[in-house]
C-alpha cells in the first residue's frame, strides 16, 4: 500500500510545474538565434530536475521550465530577450541574454506561409 501511495505521489509531482515566472520576466522575449541589432548582455545557465527517482519528466515541461528560468534571469542582466545556445541536456541549458531596446516586445512582422507550410499564431494568455 505504501509503495502505491509513493508511486502516485511521484507521478503527481512530475506533472506539476515547479518554476514560476518572476516579476518582469513576462516582458522578456525568447528567440531562436542571435537577434539582429541587439547588444549581448551575458549568458545564463539554468537547470531543473529532468527525472524524479526512476521516472523521466515530460520533455516539453522541462524545456518550458528552463525557458522560464532563463526569462527570470534576463532582467537582472538588463536584458529583454534570450536565445538558447544549445538544446537542453540532462535538465540543463545555456541561454544568451540580449538587450534589444524598446521595440523588443513588438511582434515580428508576419509573412504568408509558402505553399505546403503551416502558419502559426502566438497563444494569448
Amino acid at each position: 500500500m505504501r509503495i502505491a501511495v509513493l508511486f502516485i505521489g511521484i507521478l503527481a509531482a512530475t506533472g506539476c510545474t515547479w518554476v514560476h515566472m518572476a516579476p518582469g520576466a513576462q516582458a522578456v522575449r525568447v528567440v531562436e538565434g542571435p537577434p539582429a541589432g541587439c547588444e549581448k548582455r551575458g549568458e545564463v545557465s539554468v537547470s531543473v530536475r529532468d527525472s524524479v527517482a526512476f521516472y523521466q519528466r515530460n520533455e516539453l515541461k522541462v524545456r518550458d521550465e528552463l525557458e522560464t528560468l532563463a526569462r527570470n534571469e534576463a532582467p537582472g542582466l538588463g536584458a529583454d530577450t534570450v536565445s538558447p545556445l544549445a538544446p537542453p541536456s540532462n535538465g540543463e541549458q545555456r541561454y544568451a541574454a540580449w538587450r534589444c531596446g524598446p521595440n523588443a516586445s513588438a511582434p515580428a512582422p508576419r509573412t504568408a506561409p509558402a505553399a505546403g507550410e503551416a502558419q502559426t499564431y502566438p497563444a494569448s494568455g
